[in-house]
């Protein structure tokens, strides 16, 4: 590690001091609101006395809402949210109960209208002064791929950072970033570490690692040694079924250095059961108590014959791999004292994974050595220092003004390529007198260098967003490049984008489109939908909670990855082939290999599931079947299920938000939560009668109930019941049956899964409104406002030919205004 002197730290967080004035801000000139755009109209103030005062007179009125309490004034936002509330359940009829007040459609148009006009037209004024998308900073994810690619390196960074907070399933939302000290700090970390890694790949010799391990080097278990390591049978390392831990870790693969490995395993499944082959694991971790977490890096089904498998994985120093069966439906071994001894596993007639050869390799996905040279040091002269055992700048011919040219010019071109838009010596003259003092000062070419860098990257055009903006609010083509790339790859700009930027074609007929499907096809396009769906569809949070075994015994790792990997390829296939939007939740079809499929318990009757194997296929279901469409996927269940339990609250609320596009406000403080009845003397439907006969709650579950009962039939693992279980001491027993039928808000009713999934289907638009929706959420970094409902339904009208298209959408939303402007 390249030393750090007390006057670059200092340096280093100086640069920080600006980062509060929010880079960014657009170059949009605008006259302020008048004080009549600001004010409510006193006809709508005396609709809303009229009309609800009943209810709502005070601080105790219903739903906790006091109409006194609402200010015409909206620059007080808190005000603006209220009568965008009221808008939009005067609209829908919700508000006042039509139990109550029975509102002829001429009343409520006369009401609506000038609301959403005056709405409207103070947010569409707000956004012209002040850019509709304020300064936001690169999320952890987006700050660790951009050094990645900048600096050449595959070290991850996201661990050295503090969680982010998720508003709305977004962690990059700019109204929910902060900048404390703690941060600011951490950033410098993170810099260190990423330079660190730069330099040392550049500048020490090459160590290529490989092992290349028959059978015997793999094993480590010779008789009368009892350890978790595999033993020799019949000329092969085997591993036998068994939930002891670590028993499957291969010593002789710990490694000696951070970085990525290549690992081809040949393996073979031995003694396995009569329908299906035995499904392994491949992870890796210290292995021992001291260290119990494990990375998980695959999965596959060994068969009779063996095959080959591929993998790319991070391994930190000191690492080791454990191949082991992990289906947790074989028989498993018990072995006494923690460890396992040679044939101890044979007599207990175990099924096992057999390995013929093992290969590892060092690689460097995010590129070569030389590649990272040339980024760091361009055309510089090196020589090799053998007292240091690394390469340095060669000075020796610089005369005094070329060391200081060649310095200030090498951190200007990095600045170029950190800011992602042309930058020039004066506006970065500041970070090169830092470089230059620290030259003068006595240090190497290299560490002077290295401050510069630094500087840089701690400088808040780095770490934010730099939108710039025409006077009508049009973003440059540096800054639709940046929020592209960003949008789609997750970090900066590649050389070909930059370029197209430098020569301000993106404006041109057709090459943002170019552009879209090349980035798509790039290695960090490739994790588009993964990233994307992560937030959208929440599967961030698929390990916040473990299934207890006891109720959910089929479920183990492979079953969760591969329920990922249903809905990963799932939504591929939308994008890849511009599916309609109605098959998010309508789909004949899904994505399994033969473990899921087992897992749900298919049968060739409802699938065609005959020739399925450990990679995941497209599988056609019949119509009649539950699974198809995301809404079956088990990654989704999962997610937004209570740990061991089903709430229709919960999984009401996420379809509504999630995929309808319906925004479920949060209940008010006098409604007490509904708690499960562990006892099993009431269904959760008796449990929610109460909130729904409450006016001021049936207007929120109205929306949620009927997704949420619909999804009943779904247990908290994904598989279907038709009988709630009950816990009883220790054990589980079958309860009530499981009433999945509801009404619409509409009135159309349903008394099934398939019969709701096909209610849903059928209302496209609204399921193209809400893609297109968490879409511009997701590459903006900015909620949709109401003053934006127009020009999403402008998006999902341009779509209406190609069957709102998922592909469709997603061109549109990049086409549009909400994308292309400040």
């Amino acid at each position: 590690m390249l030393s750090i002197s007390p006057f670059r730290l200092a340096a280093g967080l100086a640069c920080f001091a600006c980062l509060a004035l929010a880079v960014g801000r657009p170059a949009i000139a605008a006259s302020p609101a008048s004080q009549t755009d600001r004010l409510i109209s006193a006809d709508s103030v005396e609709f809303l006395q009229a009309q609800c005062i009943d209810c709502h007179d005070g601080p105790d009125g219903e739903g906790g809402f006091d109409i006194h309490s609402v200010s015409p004034d909206l620059t007080n936002a808190a005000s603006l949210e209220r009568w965008v509330v009221i808008h939009d359940r005067v609209q829908s009829g919700v508000m006042p109960p039509p139990e109550d007040v029975e509102l002829d459609p001429e009343t409520v148009r006369d009401f609506t209208e000038p609301l959403r006009d005056r709405l409207r037209t103070y947010q569409l004024n707000q956004q012209r002064q002040e850019g509709r998308v304020r300064g936001r900073r690169l999320s952890n994810e987006q700050l660790s791929r951009t050094l990645q690619d900048l600096l050449r390196v595959e070290l991850p960074l996201d661990g050295l950072m503090p969680p982010e907070q998720r508003v709305g399933g977004y962690v990059h939302l700019a109204s929910a970033q902060s900048m404390s000290h703690f941060q600011l700090n951490t950033h410098l970390r993170v810099v260190d570490a990423a330079l660190d890694a730069a330099f040392a790949k550049t500048l020490q010799p090459a160590s290529e690692w490989t092992l290349d391990m028959p059978p015997e080097k793999i094993a480590n278990k010779p008789k009368g040694r009892r350890n978790r390591d595999p033993e020799m049978r019949k000329g092969l390392a085997v591993i036998w079924s068994s939930g002891m831990i670590f028993y499957g870790r291969i010593s002789s693969t710990r490694v000696p250095e951070d970085g990525w490995y290549e690992i081809t395993l040949t393996a073979s499944g031995l003694k396995p059961p009569q329908d299906h082959g035995i499904w392994c694991s491949v992870r890796s971790g210290e292995c021992n108590s001291g260290a119990p977490l494990l990375s998980w890096i695959g999965s596959f089904e060994a068969e009779a014959e063996p095959q080959t498998m591929t993998y790319q994985a991070w391994l930190p120093k000191g690492h080791m791999l454990e191949v082991r069966p992990a289906d947790r439906t074989l028989k498993q071994g018990r072995f006494q004292g923690g460890q396992v001894g040679f044939g101890e596993g044979e007599d207990q007639d175990l099924p096992g994974v057999a390995m013929h050869s093992l290969k590892m390799k060092r690689i460097y996905p995010g590129g070569d050595r030389k590649e990272s040279r040339e980024r760091l040091l361009g055309t510089l002269p090196l020589r090799y220092n053998r007292t240091l055992q690394r390469s340095e700048v060669n000075v020796e011919k610089f005369t005094e003004k070329r060391d200081r040219n060649e310095l200030r010019a090498a951190i200007t071109r990095f600045a170029d390529l950190a800011f992602r838009r042309p930058v020039d010596a004066a506006s970065i003259e500041s970070i090169l007198q830092l470089a230059e003092a620290e030259r003068q000062s006595g240090a190497t070419f290299i560490e002077a260098l290295r401050a510069g860098y630094r500087a840089v990257l701690c400088s808040p055009r780095f770490l934010y967003l730099t939108e710039f903006a025409d006077e009508s609010g049009r973003l440059d083509d540096w800054a639709i490049a940046s929020r592209l790339s960003y949008f789609l790859t997750g970090s900066m700009p590649d050389e070909e984008l930059r370029a197209a930027a430098d020569q301000g074609l993106l404006r041109r007929e057709g090459e943002l489109r170019r552009q879209t499907d090349r980035l798509l096809q790039t290695r960090r396009g490739q994790r588009f939908l993964v990233d994307f769906s992560d937030q959208w569809l929440d599967l961030i949070d698929i390990d916040f909670t473990e299934p207890d075994r006891r109720l959910f015994r089929d479920f183990d790792p492979s079953v969760q990855a591969a329920m990922l990997a249903e809905t990963h390829h799932f939504l591929q296939r939308l994008l890849d082939e511009d599916r309609p939007v109605r098959e998010l939740v309508g789909a004949d079809y899904t994505y399994l290999n033969s473990r899921l499929a087992r897992y749900y318990g298919l049968t060739e009757s409802e699938a065609d599931i005959a020739d399925l194997n450990d990679q995941m296929k497209l599988v056609r279901v019949d119509p009649a079947s539950p699974r198809g469409g995301l809404l079956s996927h088990g990654s989704i269940l999962k997610v937004t299920a209570a740990g061991n339990d089903t709430s229709p609250v919960l999984r009401g609320i996420w379809v509504s938000e999630r995929i309808l596009g319906i925004e479920i406000p949060s209940p008010p403080e006098n409604v007490p939560a509904v708690e499960p009845d562990i006892r099993g003397a009431k269904t959760i439907r008796e449990l929610l009668a109460k909130h729904q006969a409450d006016a001021s709650c049936a207007a929120c579950h109205q929306n949620i109930d009927p997704p949420g009962f619909a999804l009943e039939n779904f247990d908290a693992g994904g598989r279907w019941r038709d009988r709630y279980m009950q816990k009883r001491g220790n054990a589980y027993k079958a309860g009530a049956d499981v009433d999945p039928s509801f009404a619409m808000p509409d009135g159309a009713t349903f008394d099934s899964f398939v019969a709701f999934r096909g209610l849903i289907a059928e209302r496209d638009e609204r399921l193209a409104a809400n893609l297109a929706s968490h879409f511009t959420t997701y590459a903006t970094g900015q909620t949709i406002q109401f003053a934006d409902r127009d020009r999403i339904e402008e998006i999902v009208a341009n779509t209406r030919d190609d069957e709102f298209g998922f592909r469709s959408l997603l061109d549109e939303v990049i086409h549009s205004d909400l994308f292309l402007s400040k």
